[in-house]
């Protein structure tokens, strides 16, 4: 192989081993508050959201379009480039789901990939206009719109339910998260697997192989595909847990309404090729749960420090992308990004090492909620409905 043959193989590796963290480390979105309320066993819901992410990846590629040459100069890419902004993305996906922090995988790599561009070619080889109306804007505004149809839908269903006895609702409702959770999970496949697509038809630009506006090829969404799909299978438990146990005690009804708004609030944002947070929205949606009930227990304190993850996201992100395209430029070539995807590997490795000391895994991901992501004793079968 050839050395730009090695660098494009690495940099499709690279991605794939990205989009399977997008898979596991946002399973959440779709899936905590179904397994929270006991509408669906832990590996029941990770299974149903695996195929439905894997359907939705093939309906919609607006997402894809906008990452590819919606972001940066594609003329001024290279694959070094590429490369040092997915181990950006990948490193901050990976110590966010250690922490147990719902953070956005999309703006872990979007930031990873444009402090990377800064580093080697400067200011001018980002889309600043493209950053802001299509990526910022919607990070601010999502999960206010979600949390506000959540809370409105949350008041609504309470009240036209309100003759209903409690039990009956709460089964009824649990039928309804089924199909409401499964909505969310084919959004996302809309959304979040088109990322990688659009990452790695960016790399086969900056190689020659494709033309400068070319869609991702048939290849490339096959593979991102599954790679997200066996990602959200494995399930990221960790922060499965944050969303479905730390911000809200949730029922029922109110988890049906969360899921309801998170899904219309992600089709949209597809259809106009934003490349939204489904993190933002899902968060927006559960906390505005909470909001519209009323009585709810919110631990706005949880959801500060998920605040403050989002804020650190983009910067944070990019600095890991800076500094591994500076570290893979100046050792220079296949050496040196070789280099960096051994030190990325190693450092994946020592965090996975590390969250098997304190493991969340399905069977006690409904564990009583104590503050952290460390599980107290696990829930009994049942107990959760």
């Amino acid at each position: 192989m050839t050395g730009n043959s090695v660098l494009l193989a690495l940099v499709v590796a690279t991605a794939l081993g990205f989009d399977f963290t997008n898979g596991f480390h946002d399973t959440g979105n779709a899936m905590a508050t179904s397994i929270a309320t006991g509408a669906l066993p832990p590996r029941v819901a990770v299974a149903v959201s695996s195929v439905l992410n894997l359907v939705g990846a093939f309906l919609s590629f607006s997402v894809a379009a906008t990452i590819a040459s919606g972001l940066v100069q594609t003329h001024l890419v290279t694959l070094p480039m590429v490369f040092a902004g997915l181990a950006g993305g990948i490193l901050w996906n990976l110590a966010t789901w250690y922490l147990g922090l719902p953070s956005s995988s999309s703006h872990a790599l979007i930031g990873g990939v444009v402090g990377a561009s800064l580093a080697a070619a400067g200011g001018h080889a980002v889309q600043w206009h493209g950053i802001t109306s299509k990526v910022i804007l919607p990070a601010v505004l999502s999960p206010v719109i979600a949390g506000m149809v959540a809370a409105v839908g949350t008041f609504l269903v309470y009240r036209i339910t309100r003759k209903v006895p409690d039990g009956l609702r709460g089964r009824g409702f649990r039928l309804g998260q089924i199909g409401s959770a499964s909505m969310v999970s084919l959004a996302y496949g809309t959304n979040d697997a088109q990322k990688t697509m659009g990452i790695i038809t960016l790399a086969l630009i900056a190689n020659g192989s494709l033309g400068a506006h070319a869609k991702a090829p048939v290849w490339v969404i096959v593979s991102c595909a599954l790679a997200i799909s066996l990602g959200t299978y494995v399930g990221g438990w960790r922060v499965i847990r944050t969303l479905g146990k730390g911000l809200v005690e949730i029922e029922s009804p109110q988890g049906m309404a969360a899921e309801s708004a998170s899904a219309a609030v992600i089709l949209l944002s597809s259809s106009f090729g934003y490349s939204l947070s489904t993190t933002h929205v899902a968060t927006g949606s559960i906390l505005g749960s909470g909001v519209g009930k009323t009585g709810a227990e919110v631990r706005w304190s949880v959801a500060g420090r998920m605040a403050f993850a989002w804020v650190l996201t983009l910067p944070a992100a990019g600095l890991v992308g800076a500094v591994a395209y500076a570290t893979s430029h100046s050792i220079g070539g296949t050496a040196g990004t070789s280099t960096i995807f051994v030190v990325l590997a190693a450092c994946v490795t020592g965090i996975y090492l590390a969250s098997r000391r304190t493991a969340v895994t399905a069977s006690n991901v409904n564990s009583q909620w104590s503050g952290s992501v460390t599980p107290g004793r696990p829930v009994p079968a049942g107990a959760a409905a």
